[in-house]
């Protein structure tokens, strides 16, 4: 385990992560910093434990709010996906008409041709 010291609110605190995790913990605990100072700037000295919970409320909130986010985004990539997969279904049916169509256009053209190309009777 490796250990790093973060400072919050002027006060330093050493923890211990993961190895290679050193920075990412560094990095939260100065954005979470960043929630306690604008808090004292917002409220003044109410008292470390107070700041701190109301810091820890806010994070929550913003998790809270990019939960609820995330879920819309994953349903609406779900409805994209089964609209795209209705649509493909269409295609596919709409390309078996043509093919069918096709085929039986073709199939009249060349009894047609038969016809006209078939023995001639001359009038003589």
């Amino acid at each position: 385990m490796a250990q790093v010291t973060v400072t919050i609110d002027g006060k330093a605190y050493r923890m211990a992560c993961e190895e290679g995790q050193e920075d990412h913990l560094t990095g939260l605990a100065a954005s979470f910093d960043q929630y306690v100072g604008h808090l004292k700037c917002q409220f003044g000295e109410i008292g470390d434990l107070r700041i701190t919970v109301m810091a820890g409320i806010m994070v929550m909130d913003e998790l809270s709010e990019l939960s609820r986010k995330v879920a819309n985004l994953e349903a609406e990539v779900e409805k994209l996906n089964s609209a795209r997969a209705g649509a493909l279904e269409d295609r596919d049916q709409n390309e078996q008409v043509l093919v069918s169509t096709l085929s039986e256009l073709t199939g009249r053209l060349d009894s047609l041709a038969a016809k006209l190309t078939g023995p001639t009777t001359s009038l003589n």
